[in-house]
């Protein structure tokens, strides 16, 4: 049950505002279940979660900027991989925790200080890259992305159908991987067979409640879940 609880909450989360379940999902799952299953296992769900909302609402996808951010992400990759062999895991997320709190502390309370009013190419290339060195780093790719659609100031339905454009590919990829370095241990389909109800009714809950937050209240959901973010990846890397 704790299980299905767990996969359940991070579904809602990125089923509603189509980022964040990653911070949630990994600690929470490692508590009762090995590190080597529930990474799998929640990279699996963020696969579902969005392939479902791409095949949804793929209408609402701006493919430009997803194409851009899913090549460029793959750049900074090797540059993650680097950074995690040279440097303390446990500091870098605190101050990396402290940077994303503080950007949204600051989206909140003056959110209207930068607003691309078009697609910038410099900016996609700064937002895909920093997020592949995170992703390959830490494992957390999403916040770059969601800093990026903030300031384009995309719709909820654009912002959170983009995201899944990135995140999909992105996440095939490291299931893939997982899948070929011998990652993928029965436990994972176990885990995730006995959890399919309760994700599905997740995406439902999620979906609806995505289409009831409507411009800045929706905005302001994003805020807080990059301040939670934020704060979890800082206790994630204080307590180690």
């Amino acid at each position: 049950m704790y299980v299905i609880a767990v996969i359940f909450l991070a579904a809602l989360i990125r089923s509603t505002v189509g980022f964040g379940e990653a911070l949630v999902a990994v600690p929470l799952l490692a508590l009762r279940i090995p590190v080597a299953v529930a990474v799998p296992l929640a990279v699996l769900v963020s696969v579902i979660v969005a392939a479902t909302v791409v095949v949804q609402d793929w209408r609402y996808i701006h493919f430009r900027s997803a194409g851009w951010l899913v090549m460029t992400s793959l750049a900074g990759i090797p540059l993650g991989l680097w950074l995690l062999l040279k440097f303390e895991n446990h500091l870098a997320k605190m101050i990396l925790g402290l940077l994303i709190a503080g950007f949204a502390s600051v989206f909140l309370l003056a959110n209207s200080l930068i607003h691309l009013k078009r697609e910038h190419t410099g900016w996609l290339v700064c937002a895909g890259f920093i997020s592949g060195v995170l992703g390959g780093a830490y494992g957390i790719n999403g916040p770059p992305l969601v800093i990026y659609g903030i300031l384009r100031r995309w719709s909820p339905q654009h912002f959170r159908a983009t995201l899944q454009g990135y995140f999909l590919p992105a996440s095939l990829v490291v299931l893939v991987s997982d899948a070929a370095l011998g990652l993928w241990q029965p436990a994972v389909t176990r885990y995730f067979l006995v959890a399919i109800p309760g994700l599905a009714l997740a995406m439902l809950i999620g979906r609806y409640l995505h289409g009831k937050i409507k411009g800045e209240g929706f905005y302001r959901c994003v805020y807080v879940g990059l301040l939670v973010s934020g704060g979890l990846l800082f206790l994630q890397g204080y307590f180690r």
